[in-house]
Order: structure tokens, then C-alpha cells, then sequence
């Protein structure tokens, strides 16, 4: 382990047919784990990661256990390696996936609540009256200020890196911010194609049964530094973490703040485990100066072992 790595988790978003595959194939302890959750899930699991299609795939109930699972698998793969976290966080879902590698969760317990979770998500708007947007290139502030001019439910979802956030809520809602927060500066905004308003007031129908669940399942306190999405702080006793779990259902996720927080305390090394690149991404767009990785097939694997062996 290297003392100043963490571990970032993927979230929603990241998930392509046929992740995992080349892993699954080649390593057994990434077959171990995909076959453990295969049996656990009420579905056809792998089929569905490895072949599509990709509207199942992309339904949140179907997209939460399926990216959960592949970072497992690639988490799995990393300590056969040597490779284990000195730290971790997650974006969003990725939360959960941190928790069990902090050993606050058992793989089987994350990957229920990660089920029941996108199913509560599902259900919170079955209308389809939410949807999401990307807003590159405007400052936090300048984004918050145009969204409290703008009748019905819009927020910021996401504080993703300087220059990037997400905002989340009603379908109209976000529309207009959108014409808004182009005409006020913005460099682009990009319509999201999620099935919900995530991480905004729109989930509060979930967090009743979300919070029900978390709670009938035995959390640990956290084995290394972990960082919770809605504090952007540490978080290590199991009751703190329950908490702010449930409350990030429909509260923002503070990212850029959470690597920020990361690199004050010396962290220099950071790899995101599981599907995509996005969060690898977004670690240029926040300090250059830090060393991002992904590990997601053979490729990236070898490429990543070999900067941090």
C-alpha cells in the first residue's frame, strides 16, 4: 500500500456493456467477485454487464449494483497486486463502493443496498418529471445565483471541479436554467440522459425507505481516511456515515472539495477503480499536480501497476 493513495469510486453515468469483461475472464479473483454477485442479485447480473443491452443496463436499479460490482471486481484485482487504498471516496453510487472498501460494509450488504437504492430512485419519479444538466465554465457562485432566479425545483447536484457542476430537478425548471446560465456566461450546458433528478429535492420520496434500509444493516466504522460526498469531511464512526449516506440521497455531492481536502492532508496519488474515466477526468480539471489513474480493463490495469509498483 502506498501511504498517501486513494481509492475513487465511480459513479452513475460511467457504466458501457461489456466492462469488467477482460477481468472477469483473465483474473480469478475478479470472476470470484462478479460470480458471488451473480448469485445474490435477483437477475441475470453478468448477463447483463457483459451483453446489454444497454437501456437495461442504463436503468438506474440495473446501472447501481452493476457499476458497484465492477469496481469490486477491479478493487479485487488491484490487491492480488499489492495495490490497496491508504484512503477512499466515491462519486455519488461510487460512495457506496468506498464504504466497502473501507470495510465499512460486506460486499453482499453494499450490493443490496445498491439495488434497493436504484430501485427507490426509480420509483421516486415515475413520471419522469426530473432530469439533470451539465454547466461547464462558470464559477459555483455564479451558477447558485442563476438558479435562485428560476421558478420551481432546480439545485446544484454535483460540485464536480472548478468550472463544472451538475444541476439537478424539474424537467421545466432545468430548462429555463439552462437559457439562463447560457445567456449569463456559461461555456456549455449539456442536457444529462439520466432517469431522475438525483441529489436534488426530487428523491425525497426515497429517502424514507432508503434511510429503513441503511439502518437494518450493520455498518463498521471506517478501516482508513474516508470522505463523505455531502461534508466533504472524514467520516468514520458507523452512525456518522449512515447519516450522511441518507442525506446524500437528495443533498449535493462536494467533490472538488473532497479531493481539495484530500491533497491538504498529502495525499498524492489517486486511482479511480471501476467503469470510466470520468473521475480521472475530473482530477486534471481540479490540480494538475496530482498523480490520477484508472483501472478499468487489462490495459489500464498494467499501465496504472507500473506507475505506482
Amino acid at each position: 500500500m502506498s501511504d498517501n493513495l486513494v481509492f475513487m469510486f465511480s459513479g452513475q453515468g460511467s457504466q458501457y456493456v461489456g466492462m469488467g469483461k477482460e477481468l472477469y475472464e483473465n483474473y480469478e479473483a475478479a470472476k470470484e467477485v462478479l460470480d458471488k454477485a451473480d448469485q445474490i442479485m435477483d437477475f441475470d447480473l453478468k448477463d447483463m454487464i457483459f451483453n446489454g443491452p444497454e437501456e437495461d443496463l442504463n436503468n438506474t436499479k440495473n446501472t447501481q449494483p452493476a457499476i458497484y460490482t465492477v469496481s469490486a471486481m477491479v478493487k479485487a484485482v488491484l490487491a492480488e497486486n499489492g495495490i490497496t487504498p491508504a484512503a477512499a471516496a466515491g462519486h455519488s453510487l461510487g460512495e457506496y463502493s468506498a464504504l466497502y472498501a473501507a470495510g465499512v460494509l460486506s460486499f453482499a450488504d453494499g450490493l443490496k443496498l445498491v439495488r434497493r437504492r436504484g430501485e427507490l430512485m426509480d420509483q421516486a419519479d415515475p413520471e419522469g418529471k426530473g432530469t439533470m444538466a451539465a454547466v461547464i465554465g462558470m464559477a459555483d457562485q455564479d451558477v447558485e445565483a442563476v438558479l435562485e432566479k428560476i421558478d420551481g425545483i432546480v439545485t446544484v447536484a454535483n460540485y464536480n471541479s472548478p468550472g463544472q457542476v451538475v444541476i439537478s430537478g424539474e424537467v421545466e425548471a432545468v430548462s429555463a436554467a439552462e437559457e439562463l446560465l447560457a445567456e449569463a456566461g456559461a461555456k456549455k450546458v449539456i442536457s444529462l440522459s439520466v432517469s431522475g433528478a438525483f441529489h436534488s429535492p426530487l428523491m425525497e420520496p426515497a429517502k424514507e425507505d432508503l434511510k429503513n434500509t441503511i439502518e437494518a444493516i450493520d455498518f463498521k466504522d471506517a478501516q482508513i481516511p474516508l470522505i463523505a460526498n455531502v461534508t466533504a469531511d472524514y467520516v468514520k464512526e458507523s452512525s456518522e456515515i449512515k447519516s450522511a449516506l441518507i442525506k446524500q440521497l437528495n443533498n449535493s455531492v462536494r467533490w472538488a472539495e473532497s479531493i481539495e481536502r484530500f491533497k491538504e492532508d498529502g495525499y498524492e496519488d489517486y486511482v479511480e477503480v471501476g467503469p470510466g474515466r470520468v473521475l480521472k477526468g475530473l482530477m486534471r480539471r481540479i490540480d494538475r499536480s496530482l498523480n490520477a489513474y484508472n483501472v478499468e480493463d487489462e490495459k489500464s490495469l498494467n499501465k496504472t501497476l507500473k506507475k505506482l509498483k
